[in-house]
């Protein structure tokens, strides 16, 4: 299962749900300093903002390593390095 889990693309969704946490956690001193559902609302914007581009970066740096090996283009070049055959 945990090959299909390292698999798995990170949606917006769960990406957001972890830079609130770890936003919230980092910041929890300031949360007194401000009322709390100002805390909260600002936590959710930045929180929003960080986790889209980080879950498009994430997927894509999964996307790259999946890629299939291209075949080496020497193989084409000698093909086309042969001169035509004279009609003669």
């Amino acid at each position: 299962m945990s090959r299909k889990e390292s698999s798995k693309k990170i949606s917006k969704k769960e990406a957001r749900q972890q830079v609130y946490d770890k936003l919230a956690l980092a910041l929890a001193e300031f949360k007194t300093a401000i009322k709390d559902k100002k805390f909260e609302s600002n936590l959710q914007k930045a929180s929003k903002l960080f986790a889209d581009d980080i879950a498009k970066a994430a997927n894509k740096a999964k996307d790259k390593s999946k890629k299939p090996v291209k075949k080496s283009t020497k193989d084409k070049t000698e093909q086309k390095q042969e001169p035509p055959a004279s009609l003669g």
